[in-house]
C-alpha cells in the first residue's frame, strides 16, 4: 500500500528566550502561579526580522537535512499557522521561495492548535494520490504578535516556534511505516470560547486573541480523549501498542488529565510546555523533534498525535516512524 512516510523532522526557535520570571515583571503573575496553572516555565518570542515564513524555513531546511534531502526533491509544501505573515499570499509560498523550491504546491492550513494535524492528512492524502512524490508539512506561529501583553490570563501561555517534517510517499507492506490513519474534527458552535477578535472582512485589523480557560480546558480533555478512542478503534491498536503520544502542547494539566482518561503512563508521553509554552500549530511538530533528536522516539516506533485548538478544530494521527 502507498502510505506518507517519516524521512526526516526539524524545528525552529526564535532568539529571544522569555523565563517566568521576566513574564512577571511584566504582568500581575508570578513563576508559582504559571508553573502551578500550566506546567510552562519558559518561552520563546520572536524578534525583528523573526516572522513566521523565516521560522518555518529554519525549521524545513533542517528537517530537509535530516532526510538527506534537498529543496528540489520537494513537490508541495503545507503550512499550518494561524498567524501568516501577510492575509495573501500564502506564508508557505515565501517558505518556497527562501528555501529556493519553485514551481511545487505550495498553500496555507488555518486551523489554529490543530492545524499540524489538518496540514498532515491533507499532505498525506495527496501524496497518496500521486500529486507529489515528497511533502513539506510545518507548523510555525508568532502568537507573540496577535497576544494582549496586559492580559495575563492568555499571555503568560503562548510562544512562538516552528516545526517541521518530510514526508515521502513509499510502497510499504500493511505493517511498515507511514501516515497509518487520522481523524479530524471540527465545532464552530464554540467560537467564543477561543478566537482573535479582529480579521480582514470583520474589523479591518488583526485583532488579539481571547480566551475563556475553564471551558476551552473542559472541551480539549473530552474531545481528545474520545478521537484518540475512536483511532484505535478504527486501527485495531491498543493503547499499551502505543510507544509515545505526542500531543498538542497547550497546558500540563490538559496533558496528564488526557493520559489518565485514556490510561496511558505519562512516561510515554512527549512533553514540551515546560519549556516552549503553547505554539499553538508548531507544537506537535516541536515536540515530536525534540523527542527524535534526544533518542526517544526510533524508528519502527508507534506514535499519536493529538491536538485540539480554536474552532474548535480537533484530531489525532497514527504513524509508524
Amino acid at each position: 500500500m502507498i502510505r506518507s512516510v517519516v524521512l526526516g523532522s526539524g524545528s525552529a526557535l526564535p532568539k529571544r528566550a522569555v523565563p517566568n520570571a521576566e513574564m512577571a515583571a511584566m504582568v500581575d503573575t508570578s513563576d508559582e502561579w504559571i508553573v502551578e496553572r500550566t506546567g510552562i516555565r519558559n518561552r520563546f518570542i520572536a524578534g525583528e526580522g523573526e516572522t513566521t515564513a523565516t521560522l518555518a524555513a529554519e525549521a524545513a531546511s533542517t528537517a530537509l537535512q535530516a532526510a538527506g534531502l534537498s529543496p528540489a526533491d520537494i513537490g508541495l509544501i503545507v503550512l499550518a499557522t494561524a498567524t501568516p505573515d501577510q492575509t495573501f499570499p500564502a506564508t508557505a509560498t515565501k517558505v518556497q521561495d527562501i528555501l529556493g523550491c519553485h514551481g511545487g504546491i505550495a498553500f496555507d492550513v488555518a486551523a489554529v492548535c490543530s492545524g499540524f494535524l489538518y496540514a498532515l492528512a491533507t499532505a498525506d492524502s495527496m501524496l497518496r494520490a500521486g500529486m507529489a512524490r515528497r511533502a513539506l508539512v510545518i507548523g510555525a506561529e508568532t502568537f507573540s504578535r496577535i497576544l494582549d501583553w496586559e492580559d495575563r490570563t492568555t499571555c503568560v501561555l503562548f510562544g512562538d516556534g516552528a516545526g517541521a517534517l518530510v514526508l515521502e510517499a513509499q510502497d510499504v507492506a500493511e505493517d511498515g511505516p507511514g501516515v497509518i490513519y487520522t481523524q479530524l474534527h471540527a465545532d464552530g458552535a464554540h467560537n467564543e470560547l477561543l478566537y482573535v477578535d479582529g480579521g480582514p472582512s470583520t474589523t479591518g485589523t488583526v485583532g488579539k486573541l481571547r480566551m475563556r480557560g475553564k471551558e476551552v480546558f473542559r472541551h480539549a480533555v473530552t474531545n481528545l480523549a474520545s478521537v484518540l478512542e475512536t483511532v484505535l478503534a478504527e486501527t485495531g491498536f491498543t493503547a499499551d501498542e502505543i510507544d509515545w503520544v505526542v500531543p498538542h502542547q497547550a497546558n500540563a494539566r490538559i496533558l496528564d488529565a488526557t493520559a489518565r482518561k485514556l490510561g496511558l503512563p505519562a512516561e510515554k508521553v512527549v512533553v514540551t510546555v515546560d519549556r516552549h509554552a503553547n505554539t499553538s500549530a508548531a507544537s506537535v511538530p516541536l515536540a515530536f523533534d525534540v523527542a527524535v533528536r534526544d533518542g526517544r522516539i526510533k524508528p519502527g516506533d508507534l506514535v499519536m498525535f493529538e491536538a485540539m485548538g480554536g474552532g474548535f478544530t480537533w484530531g489525532a494521527s497514527l504513524v509508524r516512524m
